[in-house]
């Protein structure tokens, strides 16, 4: 090849030629591949910074999963709080029916003095069996909180049950006159303790040492009875609920930690902590027939740790409605941040079609200029081929 001689014009046509070549291949592979930048090759500083921002895409990407499946596990125990609510009220229902259902007891303790007084209702103290300064003391028991009042000058029967409320117990005056003293229904399966009566106005009445046992209503008892067993299946059902709101291992209502990492360098992250929100947990347990719900006080007792449960499940549904936001929120903008990074990835490497489109129509052009002129400067060495002939 070297013994081969090119004019100028030969040699700069074909050099042109070569150009437009290698521009029109670099286009039609812009065109195939859709990048204006394949390599760092191509440009260096666009094809790293392209690569970061993908790569940076894609870790975020990657944490997307698990962020939702946090969202999941925060709706499987909101779901489970939302269930608990609704077996805390039926709970709460059960309850409130042993306060509409008849006195479990066709007798309740009583005591009475053990002779009719000379007062009435409008005043007890009628100066000789109660006289002003004289002293009612009731022992306490389970049940009758302990009762002592001093009768006054004009102490009505009224007046006396305001002070006896306080203990659960009730005053009346029998058909016979004698001041009787009885448990009210909210401890009437109560018994009341000794009674002690002490003269020291000068009066003579007296009490009997204690009071009488109450006697159970079988048809009333065994109600409460079913009642119980309602009130059990329920508090089984709670803590099977809770045991059950998890999501791929994890459960908030079970003592569980949900950790979230939101970006990657696992800096910005979330701890929720959960709880345990069996029947044990929310402060509730089953209840025993034959001692339990016998009397308003039992079924109260009850009402009151379900009322605790209930404002327990109420505080912890709002927190956990203020970590699913949160973490929604991250997910909505890790997926827009993911679109941002791409979107600056592709700016940087992808090509316009239409830019490229001219661009392969006006080197082909130039292409077809090229070989003419080639052939042009090719003329004047054929016209010597023709003297030589």
């Amino acid at each position: 090849m070297s013994g081969i001689v090119l004019s100028a014009s030969v040699r700069q046509n074909l050099l042109s030629l070569q150009s437009t070549a290698e521009l029109l291949a670099t286009t039609q592979n812009d065109l195939a591949t859709g990048n204006k930048v394949n390599s760092a090759l191509d440009n260096p500083t666009n094809y790293f910074t392209a690569q970061g921002l993908n790569n940076r895409a894609s870790d975020i990407g990657n944490l997307l999963d698990a962020i939702g499946n946090g969202v999941q596990v925060l709706q499987a125990a909101n779901t489970g709080l939302t269930s608990l609510q609704s077996l805390v009220a039926n709970a709460q229902s059960i309850a409130n029916q042993v306060l509409q259902t008849a006195v479990g007891y066709s007798t309740k303790s009583s005591v009475s003095s053990t002779a009719a007084l000379g007062g009435t209702s409008a005043n007890l103290v009628d100066g000789t069996t109660i006289k002003a300064g004289d002293v009612l003391a009731i022992a306490g028991t389970a049940g009758v909180p302990a009762f002592t009042i001093t009768f006054g000058a004009s102490e009505s029967l009224a007046q006396l049950n305001t002070a006896l409320a306080a203990s659960n117990l009730t005053a009346s005056l029998d058909s016979t006159n004698k001041l009787v003293i009885t448990t009210s229904n909210d401890s009437a399966s109560s018994t009341i303790g000794a009674v002690t009566y002490t003269n020291t106005g000068g009066g003579t009445a007296t009490f009997s040492a204690a009071g009488s046992a109450p006697v159970a209503d079988a048809s009333s008892q065994a109600i409460r009875a079913n009642l119980v067993a309602q009130y059990n299946n329920v508090i089984t059902q709670i803590s099977n609920t809770a045991q059950d709101a998890s999501f791929n291992g994890i459960n908030l209502l079970n003592g569980d930690t949900l950790k979230l990492t939101f970006d990657e360098t696992a800096k910005s992250t979330l701890s929720i902590t959960g709880v345990t929100y069996n029947a044990g947990g929310l402060g509730l347990s089953s209840l025993t027939a034959g001692t339990a719900f016998l009397d308003n006080n039992s079924a109260n007792s009850v009402l009151t740790a379900l009322t605790a449960a209930s404002t327990s499940l109420r505080t912890e549904a709002s927190a956990l409605g203020s970590n699913l936001s949160i973490v929604q929120v991250r997910q909505d903008f890790n997926k827009n941040l993911i679109n941002v990074l791409q979107t600056g990835s592709s700016n940087l490497t992808l090509a316009d079609p239409n830019e490229e489109a001219a661009n392969s129509q006006a080197l082909s052009t130039r292409q077809s200029i090229a070989v003419s002129a080639l052939a042009l400067a090719n003329q004047s060495q054929q016209s010597v081929l023709q003297l030589l002939r």
